[in-house]
C-alpha cells in the first residue's frame, strides 16, 4: 500500500474473494463487491442506531481496480450525517493483494441507510451518548 493513501473510515468487514465470485478471467463480480459494502454500512448503522436499518440509496459508485481472486476484501466505514431517521455512510473498499503485499482501493460509494422500528417504520435514529 502506498503510505499516502489510506483507507478512510473505521475497518467494518473482512473477507476472501472465492471463485464463485469471478468471472471466467479471475475478476470478481462488482456486485458481490457491491454486496460486501452494503453488508459492512448495515452492520455500521445498525450499531449508531441501536437497531434495524435498511439501504435506502447508493450514490457514485465507480470501480478503479479490480479484484482478484484470492485477494482479501476490505470494506472502511466513515459516518458522515445522522439524520432525523437516516444515517449517511462514506464506505471504501480496498483489495490487499497478498501475493504482492499491496493494498489498493477498489471502490467507494455513499450509503444511505434508514432506520426502521419493529413494523418496518421509519424510526428516529437514538442521540449519541
Amino acid at each position: 500500500m502506498n503510505d499516502s493513501v489510506k483507507p478512510k473510515g473505521e475497518l467494518t468487514l473482512r473477507t476472501l474473494a472465492m471463485p464463485a465470485d469471478a468471472n471466467p478471467a479471475g475478476d470478481i463480480f462488482g456486485g458481490w463487491v457491491m454486496a460486501q459494502m452494503d453488508l459492512a454500512s448495515g452492520i455500521r448503522a445498525a450499531e449508531r442506531a441501536r437497531g434495524r436499518v435498511v439501504t435506502a440509496a447508493v450514490k457514485e459508485m465507480a470501480f478503479e481496480l479490480p479484484v482478484k481472486i484470492g485477494d482479501t476484501l476490505s470494506v472502511f466505514t466513515d459516518i458522515e450525517r445522522v439524520g432525523r431517521t437516516s444515517i449517511t455512510l462514506s464506505v471504501e473498499a480496498w483489495a490487499h493483494r497478498s501475493r504482492y503485499n499491496k493494498m489498493e482501493k477498489v471502490t467507494a460509494a455513499t450509503f444511505i441507510m434508514v432506520a426502521l422500528d419493529e413494523n418496518g417504520a421509519p424510526k428516529a435514529v437514538p442521540v449519541e451518548g
